[in-house]
């Protein structure tokens, strides 16, 4: 904001210089840009996101099958387990030894997460499976999905406007440097002779 007033300032002082221009329009197209690009960026990154996520929402329901499984037992020494897909276990599980049948009728075992509190020998909870009644993650659902594609808009977004201002800023630093440089330059020049008579005479 301050280099798009800065530009507006010098549009007609004979001080102005080129790199007082390039960094007030830098300013302007910078703003301008923000507030075109980054919705875009993070209307498209959503959307795209939530496509991919709501394609795999539908193939994992269709390959995963919702069975019963019950407890053979608790596991001794861990109380929980974590989500190979999400890398966390979910609140209120405990892992559990079980037995369930899986869609193409075969009867397993194996150890699993059940939200139980207090599991007993008998209890049942529900697992998911694949078609041959492996043990599976649970689905991933229609909210977390649209969730995960904010998240990924926000994220592209943010993203825009660091790499915008970012841009902005080193460009300004240079002209800065520029500037400093121009300046020793022209005091080199001048500099030895104020303070004596007749100077520029």
């Amino acid at each position: 904001m301050r280099a798009i007033l800065g530009l507006w300032t010098w549009r007609h002082n004979p001080l102005r210089r080129a790199s007082d221009r390039i960094e007030g329009w830098a300013g302007l197209v910078t703003a301008l840009l923000l507030l075109v690009l980054v919705p875009v960026a993070g209307v498209q990154a959503a959307s795209h996101t939530r496509g991919a996520l709501l394609r795999t929402v539908a193939e994992q329901r269709h390959d995963r099958v919702r069975v019963t499984a019950t407890v053979l037992g608790p596991e001794r020494g861990t109380h929980f387990d974590t989500d190979p897909e999400t890398g966390a276990g979910r609140v209120g599980e405990v892992r559990v030894r079980a037995v369930w049948t899986g869609p193409d009728g075969v009867r397993r075992a194996g150890l699993t997460n059940a939200a139980l509190s207090a599991p007993r020998r008998g209890d049942t909870f529900p697992v998911w499976t694949d078609a041959r009644g492996r043990l599976m993650p649970r689905p991933l659902d229609v909210a977390s999905a649209e969730a995960h594609a904010f998240l990924a808009g926000v994220g592209a977004g943010t993203a825009a406007v660091v790499l915008l201002e970012g841009g902005r800023r080193v460009l300004v630093w240079r002209l800065r440097r520029a500037r400093l440089v121009a300046w020793e330059r022209e005091w080199r020049r001048t500099g030895p002779d104020w303070g004596r008579a007749g100077t520029g005479s």
